[in-house]
């Protein structure tokens, strides 16, 4: 069984480019929704980057939203980010938490 990673190697390469970060992680999450098998849908991203330092969350948000507009508009259907400044990914003294099962993963 082959798994599809064509959006998730877009969405690392969108971000690698853009933002140069010192970690990137983009986990796809669609496996814990109700989605067809090897889906790419739902995407957890964690992005530490020098970029972030002068951003809020919400405009660190929005600058990976406009990075990965094309995504969002198409395949993607839902992205849950975490977007850290190196400091404050130093300072992290815990992983990324894990993301909750979808409710109606088995309703497909």
């Amino acid at each position: 069984m082959s798994i599809n990673t064509e959006v998730k190697n877009t969405i690392e390469q969108k971000l690698q480019q853009q933002l140069t970060p010192q970690y990137l992680l983009v986990a796809n999450e669609s496996h814990m929704h109700s989605v067809p098998p090897n889906s790419e849908t739902h995407f957890k991203v964690t992005v530490v980057t020098e970029q972030f330092e002068s951003l809020n969350r919400v405009k660190r948000h929005q600058l990976v939203y406009q990075i990965l507009a094309n995504e969002l508009a198409g395949p993607v259907h839902a992205l849950a980010l975490h977007t850290l400044t190196p400091a404050q990914w130093q300072a992290k003294s815990q992983p990324v938490p894990d993301s909750p099962n979808c409710m109606g993963k088995n309703k497909l």
